[in-house]
């Protein structure tokens, strides 16, 4: 999440019986196996419920609301590991348009890998392009192992530990979007890994808000989010985000603070998804 918004910021920075008695005592193993099994895969769904292949959400993001900085667009579809497994891809794209385009020009693209049956990511990539400067990340996960390869550019890969499920960037905010414990007075910690480092990042829910944007008007969830590092908090601005107050949490509000004012990303558009597979 901390990356989406940072993508906004830099418009700013211009988961065998065989006997009878025994094939009864197997048919109600089999019977109880099948229910845990149909237990577990409706858990699984009610989790994944927001996060539907196919939706795609459309914001304009400007300067404190008052100069149009740009358009960026968050995306699911669905995909397929080597081994077979059906896994969900976040994808975000931002660029700049307008007076902004015309004198730095902003084009990125964020992509994670995720498992709806962990709740994590298993890989996250950026590459991002700023006026003549590109940069390109990629983060491999290894949940296994509790560790992550990291590339950045042409620069020899570095493994780094991870504190058990971790979200990147990305899939924070896809996660997020899963917990149905957003409550006022009650903080939600997520772990992150960005740039090598292991964020705590700690979601404090404000309250509920009617939010009207050019998608609609709706009724939303406020909260805000704090990155920590090895136990302090970081200064990097304020990010606040509303959710709709529903099963789809879509954010249709984003709002991160810059030195000089913010970066306000409001929903434009939006296409709904359907059930995975």
């Amino acid at each position: 999440m901390m990356k989406v918004m940072d993508a906004f910021h830099r418009f700013g920075r211009l988961g065998r019986p065989i006997a009878l008695c025994s094939l009864a005592f197997g048919l109600l193993f089999l019977t109880g196996a099948a229910r845990a099994k149909e237990q577990k895969v409706a858990v699984l769904r009610q989790q994944i419920e927001p996060l539907k292949p196919g939706e795609t959400l459309t914001y304009d993001v400007s300067w404190s609301n008052i100069v149009t900085a740009g358009i960026a667009t968050l995306e699911i579809k669905e995909g397929t590991l080597t081994d077979g497994e059906q896994v969900l891809r976040f994808i975000a794209t931002t660029r700049s348009a307008g007076m902004v385009d015309k004198f730095y020009r902003v084009n990125d693209k964020l992509e994670s890998i995720y498992d709806p049956r962990t709740m994590q990511s298993l890989k996250y990539s950026l590459n991002a392009s700023h006026g003549k400067k590109k940069r390109f990340r990629e983060l491999i996960f290894d949940p296994l192992n509790k560790t992550v390869i990291s590339r950045l550019n042409d620069d020899p890969p570095e493994t780094f530990a991870i504190l058990g499920p971790t979200q990147d960037a990305l899939s924070s905010l896809y996660y997020l979007r899963t917990r149905d414990d957003l409550v006022v007075g009650k903080p939600i910690f997520l772990q992150v890994h960005d740039s090598g480092k292991n964020w705590s990042v700690e979601v404090q829910t404000l309250g509920r808000e009617k939010v009207t944007t050019p998608a609609g008007e709706f009724a939303a969830i406020k909260v805000r989010t704090f990155p920590k590092y090895e136990g302090v908090f970081m200064n990097k601005g304020e990010i606040f985000v509303w959710f709709t107050d529903d099963s789809r949490r879509i954010p249709v509000l984003m709002k991160s603070t810059i030195s000089i004012g913010s970066i306000v990303s409001t929903l434009r558009s939006m296409e709904p998804g359907k059930d995975a597979k």
